[in-house]
């Protein structure tokens, strides 16, 4: 490998200073200090689980479309985690679980195992186009027996949000992050295995960006990710489940309440993924 001239070097260290001296960077600094976690890293209070971990990585040829199934990460994943048995709990900020991948996820649960799924909702999402690559497959999800979770935005994060709804249909192709939106990427796998990386369950993490995570054999972290869906999720997302009268979808927060439209979203929102739905786009979602 070629290393760069010296002299664009030094301009990377100057603009790298820059940036280190920022009043962006020093109120970053003082964030992380707050955050508990860096208390206990510094107190060393912390508890460390110890287990076995396996990485698993896309071969870098797959950016240039030249690798071969054996040498992606859903092959690895594949051999390293196993089929589920018992249960499968998946967090995804990005769910597009396409066709293939509905009637994976349907079989698995006609099958007896346990599948829950937490992805964002349209409310705490800002990237209208992949939730509509998602909200089709939802209905027959739950016909098979699968439960989803919708994550609810913070409260903190609604003004915001409002703001931006305010400026109406052009962002229904726009792609951001939302502070209150899911992003982690995680599955536990019988209570015993669980999955830590970058894979978002969508085609571009499939098929187009390089991933990487870790398999870790650890019941103590798949118990974790269990206790999100078990506590957490009623709390802080709504669960999706199938009205037995018409067969539409109804959201259900944690105290009972239901209702038949996507809570906390836009007329125009509801329109674009809608509209967006019929597309043959999943491949890039």
């Amino acid at each position: 490998m070629t290393l760069p001239p010296a002299e664009v070097l030094a301009a990377i260290r100057q603009r790298t200073a820059l940036v280190e001296r920022s009043e962006s960077a020093a109120t970053y600094k003082q964030a992380v200090r707050e955050l508990p976690f860096y208390g206990s890293l510094v107190r060393k209070d912390y508890s460390l689980v110890w287990a076995p971990a396996h990485l698993v990585v896309d071969d870098p040829s797959k950016g240039l479309a030249l690798a071969q199934p054996e040498q992606l990460l859903l092959h690895h994943m594949a051999e390293a985690v196993g089929v589920p048995a018992r249960s499968l709990d998946l967090v995804s900020p990005y769910f597009v679980p396409t066709d293939a991948g509905t009637d994976y996820f349907a079989g698995l649960a006609r099958r007896g195992v346990r599948v829950r799924i937490l992805t964002n909702s349209l409310a705490a999402t800002d990237v209208l186009v992949v939730h509509s690559g998602y909200a089709r497959h939802r209905q027959p999800l739950l016909a098979a027996g699968v439960a989803l979770y919708e994550l609810r935005p913070d409260p903190r994060d609604q003004a915001a949000k409002a703001a931006r709804r305010d400026e109406g249909p052009r962002m229904a192709g726009g792609s951001g992050s939302s502070g209150s939106s899911l992003h982690a990427k995680t599955f536990g796998v019988d209570m015993e295995r669980v999955f830590v990386g970058s894979f978002n369950f969508d085609p571009r993490s499939a098929r187009l960006n390089t991933e990487l995570g870790l398999v870790i054999d650890s019941p103590e972290l798949a118990a974790a990710i269990a206790h999100v869906f078990e506590v957490r999720a009623p709390r802080s997302s709504w669960e999706l489940r199938l009205d037995p009268g018409s067969g539409g979808l109804r959201w259900v927060d944690g105290s009972g309440r239901s209702v038949a439209v996507e809570p906390l979203t836009s007329w125009w929102q509801r329109a674009a993924v809608r509209l967006l739905e019929p597309l043959p786009i999943d491949w890039m979602l």
